[in-house]
């Protein structure tokens, strides 16, 4: 149940509330705080109290782990505190800066997003995280493309030549018109001499198409160029960063950033920025030569260009705003389909075709949304400027038509002013179209940099020292490491000797998973070293050191494409023998015999056409191709049967010769094998010393293999 509400005094106001869901107990609860401009008021244990605002009194926030404190203190003692889950931390210190505000008088220098708790400035109205203002951003966006560009400035050069030749020669038909009226049609006379200017139109419009045509082509040849740089770029730097930020990354998400961003930067270097640059080059020669011919006619068929100006910078926040959430919403649509296609086994398996397909409706909802806010936006914009500029072609009309009857311009000049005027509002309007396309490619721009500047939390080092073919001697000296705020592993000392096994368990969040992260270097450690061999692995290039260790998964990832392929993927130039070994070896040979082509099988997308074991297998062949000094297993026999796991323990063992070895095993009866068994416990190192010796002692682990050795025998 809701807590009730406060008893008010009277004139008395709410200025702020916040509603905690968690209990002292940390159970599930509905408790409140509530400001007023008098005082605090809390609802806490089904009790409501008040303290006023001392100012000796203070309200603080705090957050361990994924639980989260809100408390009124005085001087001396803790008056009050909530609690509440790890989602509602920006509600709680949004709460604590409406309080001190209320206290001092004096607004506080950031605000808090309601959404993601990232700061709002002063004077601003909404998150720069979740809906941010990328104006300038975005524009500087689109010219770092020119970094991109440089390798092909000559024929950026080039095209820009063809554009400005093509304009000139666009230039030259407006100008004929003048003497081919004047001196041709209204006298009648001089046949001989209309040919001459029929020809220069003719020769004027073959020129120009001709222009236009390299034009086009060369810029083409260029974005597509530029692009696929991009492309090449982008997707190179994401294999670079660190595991750290692909977990807060959903993978249509970035498939759309690569695929679809980057498309329309192609779209909008190869048409748009070209049909943009010679826009404005007529804008301005035609601007240029009718204030030479006549300022003062010039000046008033100008007289709608403001106006059109001033729709542009309106039409200009709301396209790139609108455009930013549009690539947002199509890059969730995307991420549903990159979930459900490639787990259509287990949306099957759940009955759930239908909620997925209510999930893809309401992501494509959403984008239909966001599109229909922008093609209003545009309805407007396009058919008012379109309206603009026909005003300002009919005010021409009527000042021109005044200024024939008056004798002060002849109709040939009026039919030239005229073509030239409808060609620079034409080309304004063409440009104001083109203006959404620079916003929406702006917006792209800005996805893609995001990725670009991204820098990985796993550095490589500055004075690299190459690995070569290690020993195998790893070392662990006070090893912290922390998720967030919240540390999982507490100052772990160990050494493993070359080729030595050390098996690693403990209950679900012991540390194993995280241990293993870190010798590997997916993260650096918080405190402490990591030495392989009596060096600081951080001292190594990363993905020379990464080729001395092996992993075998719990649940491997095998790509699409054939069984050779998969072995062969730690060392792509290995020769079908050393293939066949690392099988034969892996107990995955005869099984791969029996497949319809063998070694050439298609294996299907993450290896489903394979049973559990076989993917297993593969891996453990995958793993032994590359002949690694450091063998990581994780969990690698935790979810098969259990003939196959004999299976594939014959297939470790051979893995395991001569190699330095970290297990972590659900099933302990794995690691009776192992030299050592490291015990963890919530971070920290409770147990060291074999199967036997720990079985002797007593502790945790003997406790651990009683519980499972109990459960075995009640399910059989």
């Amino acid at each position: 149940m809701p807590p009730p509400p406060p008893n008010l005094e009277p004139g008395e106001t709410v200025v702020a509330s916040f509603d905690a869901d968690l209990d002292q107990r940390l159970d599930y609860a509905q408790e409140r705080i509530v400001l007023t401009e008098r005082r605090l008021l809390g609802f806490n244990e089904g009790v409501w109290q008040s303290w006023t605002l001392d100012p000796t009194v203070r309200l603080k926030t705090s957050e361990q782990g994924t639980v989260g404190t809100l408390e009124i203190l005085s001087p001396d003692r803790q008056l009050a505190h909530w609690r509440y889950t790890a989602g509602l931390v920006a509600g709680a210190r949004g709460f604590v800066q409406k309080w001190q505000t209320q206290r001092t008088g004096i607004p506080p220098v950031a605000s808090v997003c309601p959404s993601c708790g990232g700061p709002i400035p002063p004077g601003e109205d909404r998150c720069y995280v979740c809906n941010p203002r990328e104006e300038k951003k975005s524009l500087a966006a689109l010219l770092r493309l020119i970094g991109f560009a440089k390798p092909r400035f000559a024929m950026m050069f080039i095209a820009f030549l063809l554009t400005w030749a093509s304009t000139i020669a666009a230039m030259i038909p407006p100008y004929l018109y003048r003497p081919l009226m004047d001196d041709v049609l209204i006298p009648r006379e001089n046949w001989n001499l209309a040919r001459w200017y029929l020809a220069g139109l003719l020769g004027a419009a073959v020129l120009a198409w001709i222009l236009d045509w390299a034009c086009y082509y060369v810029s083409a040849w260029v974005s597509e160029r530029i692009s696929a740089d991009l492309r090449m770029r982008t997707y190179s730097h994401l294999q670079r960063l660190s595991l750290e930020f692909f977990g807060g990354k959903r993978t249509g998400d970035l498939i759309s950033r690569i695929s679809t961003d980057t498309d329309r930067l192609c779209t909008f270097l190869s048409t748009h920025l070209v049909d943009f640059i010679t826009n404005c080059l007529m804008i301005v020669m035609t601007s240029a030569f009718l204030l030479w011919y006549n300022v003062q006619l010039t000046l008033i068929a100008l007289l709608p260009f403001p106006i059109i100006m001033w729709l542009v910078q309106w039409a200009r926040k709301r396209f790139l705003s609108g455009y930013h959430q549009s690539n947002l919403a199509w890059a969730d649509m995307v991420s549903v389909l990159a979930d459900t296609i490639p787990g259509i086994r287990v949306v099957k398996a759940f009955a759930q075709e239908s909620a997925e397909i209510q999930r893809f409706r309401d992501s494509n909802d959403a984008v239909l949304t966001s599109n229909d806010r922008n093609n209003f936006t545009y309805s407007f914009f396009g058919p008012t400027a379109t309206f603009l500029t026909t005003m300002g072609l009919l005010i021409v009309w009527m000042f021109g038509a005044a200024y024939v009857f008056d004798a002060v311009i002849t109709l040939g000049t009026l039919t030239m002013f005229i073509a030239y005027i409808t060609r620079f509002y034409t080309k304004t309007e063409s440009m104001i179209r083109i203006f959404s396309n620079i916003q929406r490619a702006a917006a792209s721009a800005t996805r893609i940099f995001e990725i670009l500047d991204r820098v990985p939390s796993v550095p490589e080092p500055d004075q690299p020292v190459i690995p070569g073919r290690l020993e195998g001697r790893i070392e662990l000296q006070g090893v912290r490491f922390k998720y967030g705020t919240r540390e999982v592993l507490h100052g772990l000392d160990l050494t493993i000797e070359p080729g030595e096994m050390v098996g690693l368990v403990g209950h679900s969040g012991a540390g194993k998973s995280t241990l293993i992260n870190l010798i590997c270097r997916f993260f650096d450690v918080a405190e402490g070293v990591i030495k392989v061999d009596g060096t600081n692995i951080r001292s190594f290039p990363v993905e020379d050191y990464r080729k001395n260790i092996g992993i075998v998964l719990q649940d491997p990832f095998l790509f699409y494409g054939t069984i050779s392929e998969n072995i062969a993927y730690g060392k792509p130039g290995a020769t079908r023998a050393e293939i066949l070994d690392a099988a034969r070896a892996a107990r995955a040979h005869e099984f791969i015999l029996r497949l319809p082509d063998g070694y050439d099988s298609i294996v299907g997308e993450r290896g489903q056409s394979l049973s559990g074991g076989e993917r297993q297998r593969i891996s453990i062949a995958r793993a032994l191709l590359i002949d690694p000094r450091i063998l990581i297993l994780d969990e690698a026999t935790s979810s098969v049967d259990t003939q196959t796991e004999r299976e594939i323990q014959a297939a470790l063992e051979t893995l395991i010769q001569g190699r330095t070895t970290i297990a972590i095993a659900h099933r302990l009866s794995t690691l009776r094998k192992a030299n050592r068994i490291v015990v963890l416990d919530r971070g920290n190192i409770l147990e060291v010393g074999s199967h036997q010796e720990l079985l002797i002692k007593g502790g945790k682990y003997a406790a651990l293999v009683k519980a499972q050795t109990q459960l075995s025998q009640a399910e059989t």
